[in-house]
Order: structure tokens, then sequence, then C-alpha cells
């Protein structure tokens, strides 16, 4: 790597061609630390930041249209003999095979982004015969988008480059495949799009019926108790990690990221978000539950009890966790001298539980379907939100509104299941 910086130091705009076109051939150069070290000397003005970004996507493309015409013109039985010589054995052109078969060439767009496959698409493509066109059309804008993403992000990271390189790129890994699926999920349902339809419209009646019959409680000791299990998988991971002071890099990248989407011009808008969705908003959620509860509920008692310990007892357990953990915020000590401890994040975890057993409440009475599913939605976009605003300010660390997520999520969790047990136990006795 230090070879090819120096010669691209010199050259710039020539080894950036080259080195992208015979990665897209199958040869071991490293692209993607390329291209970001080429926005490095953009943000140094060193380079043309359209220029860096044309000049890459073409390397891209001549890259992957050769690739492309290889395949095309060796064939399915050439790469089945002699591929195993360059990394395209035959169990992997079975595999790629099968993957363009059934998702289409779509996926194209989104490959670039994954090691070891954006390698060899251009091959495969050719070899299953896709039509140029269309092949074009989704590998050369996929090309542009790549080369974009890492010299842009290099330039945006300037000086630090080398430092959050290697993580922001896991990050991209993991966003692409999700997009991945997406377009898998698009691709089916264009494709077999009455079935789904059919069998989505049975499975919600059949779920709307089960949830409304005896069987609803079981359905809600079994959700909750499994996402408890989960949480609680997780959350030993998360003090295990907070112990040995593993969660900096973490911080380092989502505060960056943070700063990088929420400009100035976006700060009085946050600034309301933070007073709507503070205790105004908690005290709301909190007066609207109880109100289904008294309109809607059967076990009306039971449920305002619960509803009380949700708040109530929610509010102690985060203050005894901050004590507990002792991890001074962003702010240090507050202006009265006493010391502001943010792990987990109070407003994360009050608005997981509060929000999260509000709507639970709206699903466990609902008459339609949509209510439950709107009530969810809502409560969702509320807690990230919530979670959001701390950051936009630095009042707290994203490990700490992460934290406060999964306390959140596990103590909502446990008390659904108390909830559903306390409600069982009248008719176990009779």
């Amino acid at each position: 790597m230090n070879t090819l910086t120096e010669l691209f130091n010199h050259y710039g705009y020539i080894v950036l061609y080259v080195a992208l076109t015979l990665e897209l051939i199958a040869l071991p150069t490293p692209g993607e630390t390329l291209m970001t070290y080429c926005g490095f000397l953009v943000f140094q003005g060193k380079l043309n930041w359209s220029l860096s970004i044309i000049i890459a996507a073409a390397g891209v493309i001549t890259g992957i249209t050769i690739s492309y015409f290889i395949g095309k013109t060796l064939g399915h039985s050439f790469f089945e003999k002699y591929g195993i010589r360059i990394h395209l054995g035959p169990d992997k052109l079975e595999k790629a095979s099968a993957w363009f078969g059934k998702y289409g060439n779509r996926l194209l767009f989104v490959a670039y982004f994954i090691p070891g496959i954006r390698h060899i698409t251009g091959y495969f493509s050719g070899v299953t015969k896709i039509p140029y066109k269309n092949f074009a059309l989704n590998a050369y804008l996929g090309a542009l988008l790549w080369t974009g993403t890492f010299i842009s992000l290099g330039k945006v990271l300037g000086p630090d480059w080398e430092k959050f390189h290697e993580t922001i790129k896991k990050y991209l890994i993991i966003g692409s495949v999700i997009m991945g699926v997406l377009l898998i999920g698009v691709h089916l349902y264009r494709n077999y799009k009455k079935r789904i339809l059919v069998s989505l419209e049975k499975s919600l009646t059949k779920s709307f019926l089960v949830f409304h019959t005896l069987g609803k409680m079981r359905m809600a000791i079994l959700g909750a108790a499994v996402a408890f299990i989960g949480l609680s998988v997780l959350v030993v991971g998360l003090i295990q990690d907070f112990l040995a002071q593993e969660f900096n890099q973490f911080d380092e990248i989502v505060s960056f990221l943070i700063n990088l989407c929420f400009s100035q011009a976006l700060l009085p808008i946050m600034v309301l978000f933070k007073f709507f969705l503070g205790y105004p908003m908690l005290a709301a959620a909190v007066i609207l539950a109880m109100s289904w509860i008294l309109f809607k509920g059967k076990n009306r008692l039971l449920e305002v009890c619960f509803l009380l310990l949700i708040v109530l007892g929610g509010e102690m357990l985060e203050e005894s966790l901050r004590l507990l953990f002792h991890r001074i915020g962003p702010l240090g000590l507050a202006l009265s001298g006493h010391t502001r401890y943010t792990f987990p994040s109070e407003q994360s975890f009050m608005a997981t539980a509060v929000y999260g057993f509000a709507a639970f409440m709206v699903l466990r009475h609902m008459k339609k379907p949509w209510q439950g599913t709107l009530a969810i939605i809502f409560a969702f976009v509320l807690c990230v939100f919530t979670g959001l605003s701390p950051l936009v300010f630095h009042l707290q660390y994203p490990s700490d509104v992460f934290a406060g997520y999964v306390f959140g999520g596990i103590w909502l969790s446990l008390n659904i299941i108390l909830l559903e047990l306390y409600r069982i136990l009248p008719e176990i006795k009779h």
C-alpha cells in the first residue's frame, strides 16, 4: 500500500484509473483504501473532487466491462475447468449463477460494497448471459455510487481518514447487505405480488383472530419473553464492553456521523424536538395510555398499576443504573457541582419503556390491526428522535443512548410478562 500511495502522489489520476481497472478484473489492489486516500488529497486541494469520481468510475467501468466480456466469451465450461486458478472455481461459479438467476442483476448496484463479490460480478454477469444493456445500466450506476461514496468519505474525514476508514467500511458493508436484502424483497414482490398479498392477508387475518382468542395472552407472554431473553443476552455483552472500555471507537464514529448529518441550520428544529420529546411528551403518553386503559381495558386496575410501575419503577431503575455505572457524560460536572452520569441514557430508557408500553396497550385492546401497527410505528419514531436529541447537542455519548434502549427494552418486556401472568392468575385459580 505504501508503494501504491507513493505512485498515487506522483501520478494521481492515472494510478487511480489503472488500480481500479485491475481490481475489477479480480487482481488484488486496495481500491477502497486508495479511493479514500484520494478523497484525502481532495481535502488537501491536490486533486479535484468531481474529476476524481469520474476517473475512478471510468476505471471501475473499464474493469468490470472487460471481465463481463471475458466471462461471456469463455463461458461456463472454461471457468469450471480453469477458474480455480484465479479464485473462480466451480463452487463460486455455481453459487453466483444461482444468485444472479434468482434475484436478477439489480444487485449489481450494491455488489461493489461487498468484498469478494465485486471482483467476480463482471465475470458471472457474462457467464450467465445477462443482456449487456441491463448489465451496463446497473453496473455503471453502481460504479459511480461506489467511487463517489469512498472518495467523498475521504474528503469528509480529512486527516482522520486512516483512523475511521476501516470502521466505516464495515458499516458500509452491513448497509450494502441490508440494501441487497431490500432489493431482493422488491424483486420478489414484483414477481410474486399476487401470492404475497394473498398470503399476507391470510396471515394478518389469522394473527388477528389468534390474538383476540384466549391464546392472545400466551402470544403476548411468548413475544415479551423472546424479547427479554434476547435483550438480556445483549446487555451482558454491553456490560462487558463497558467494563473493557471498548465503546470509544463506536462513540467517535457515531458522533462524527451525527455531526455530518445535522448541520447548524437544523439545530433550531432539534431544539423543538428536545423540548417536546422530553417530559411533556412522556407525560402526554402516560395520560393517553391511562385514558385508553380506562376506556378500553378489561383489567383496568391491574393495567393502571403496571403503567405506574413502568413510569415510577423505570425512573428509579434508570437512576440506580446510572449511579451503579457512574460514567461521566460529555458535559462532565453540572453547574450545581453534581456529577452528570449518563450511562444508560435516561431519555432513551424512559422513551422505550413508556412509549413501548403505551403502544402495547393499544395493540392489546385494538379492534383493527392497523391501529396496533400505527401505534408501534409512532412509538418507534418517538424513541428514535428522543435518542437523537442528546446526541445532536453532545449531552450524552452514543453508547449511553444505545444502552438506554437496551435496558429500557428489558424493563418493558419484563413488565409485559408480569402483566400477562397476573392477568391469567385468577383463571388458573378457578
